[in-house]
């Protein structure tokens, strides 16, 4: 356990080295403490911490840096959100995807590093469906999702189907599945189909396929906004192999999905060091995260990427804003 002594040193170091980006000696941590602490006690202290692996020591100063226990520690413990007067930003209702591209934007020029949103997971496949005909055979699927999306979608079919017949169709399916799940649909459809027309029932199978497959489709996008700040980040600037790394990230969108999957399973703001835990593999980058709801149900999580040594008090102002801001948007565009 640290006494309160070495929690205010620690707490003044990894405040200065997050706003100066240079190690901090002793000198510099005397003042910035206030502690009317001599130059000696005060590197006492921190080879205390360095052996508890919160700070390090680099080749090149004689100052420390905090490490990723060390910024965990900082901030579980010692952080103060004081609200800052920053413009407060909105986001309209409008299509979720829109709203979706529209939060990754705001999330990346309020923070200046890179933002990004999860598309929200679907409950259910579709709120409205409606078969139009292009051509013989040819049909046009229109799906409206829970969240107001809408899809088109071309089907080949082996009948030729009349527009009475796609109406009938419609109707059908928008009055006995609209708001269930893939699996409901799939399940209610196999007990029905003997009681339906051998067309009527071929035509509705061909719906749901084509209906989940938007909605998988749908659910697998991450949007990404602001990659090129990090160019201007001189934690990676310095060095173009932790460039490459957190730009290999955001083109594996499957270990980001993963990641902000993990995020999503928590309430309110998460923040994960890099380097802690295999959750976020590269010790130069940071993820402060949130979830995001639909009418009270968390349907999907955003949050800003940025190096370890960011200001995490205005960033937890930041995602937690936008995150109440994409549910209020999405919750009212209906």
């Amino acid at each position: 356990m640290l006494d309160d002594r070495a929690k205010l040193l620690l707490k003044a170091l990894v405040e200065r080295y997050i706003a100066d980006g240079q190690p901090v000696g002793s000198r510099t941590l005397s003042r910035a403490s206030g502690l009317d602490l001599s130059p000696a006690t005060i590197r006492n202290v921190m080879s205390d911490l360095e052996e508890l692996g919160l700070i390090a020591s680099p080749h090149t100063s004689a100052g420390r840096i905090p490490t990723a226990r060390g910024y965990r520690l900082f901030v579980d413990t010692m952080l103060t959100v004081q609200r800052d007067h920053f413009p407060a930003p909105s986001l309209a209702p409008d299509q979720p995807q829109k709203v979706i591209s529209n939060a990754a934007n705001l999330l990346s020029s309020l923070s200046q590093f890179v933002g990004v949103v999860m598309s929200p997971r679907r409950t259910s496949v579709f709120r409205h469906i409606e078969f139009l005909r292009l051509s013989e055979k040819r049909i046009l699927v229109i799906i409206v999702s829970p969240e107001g999306d809408v899809q088109n979608r071309v089907l080949f079919t082996e009948l030729d189907y009349s527009q009475s017949q796609l109406v009938e169709a419609a109707n059908y399916l928008n009055a006995h599945y609209m708001g269930l799940t893939i699996e409901q649909v799939r399940e209610k459809l196999q007990s029905e189909v003997e009681t339906l027309r051998v067309e009527i029932a071929t035509l509705m199978q061909a719906a749901v396929t084509v209906s989940s497959e938007a909605q998988l489709q749908a659910q697998d996008e991450v949007v990404i906004s602001g990659e090129r700040n990090l160019l201007s980040v001189t934690d990676f600037s310095s060095d173009m192999s932790h460039l490459r790394r957190a730009f290999d990230l955001f083109e594996q969108k499957a270990q980001l999905m993963r990641l902000l999957d993990i995020a999503g399973q928590a309430e309110g703001v998460r923040i994960f060091i890099g380097g802690e835990s295999q959750v976020v593999p590269f010790e130069e980058l940071s993820i402060v995260s949130a979830p995001y709801e639909v009418d009270g149900l968390v349907v999907g999580t955003l949050g800003v990427i940025g190096p370890t040594r960011m200001a995490y008090d205005r960033m937890i102002q930041i995602v937690d804003i936008t995150s109440k801001l994409v549910s209020n948007a999405l919750s009212h565009h209906k």
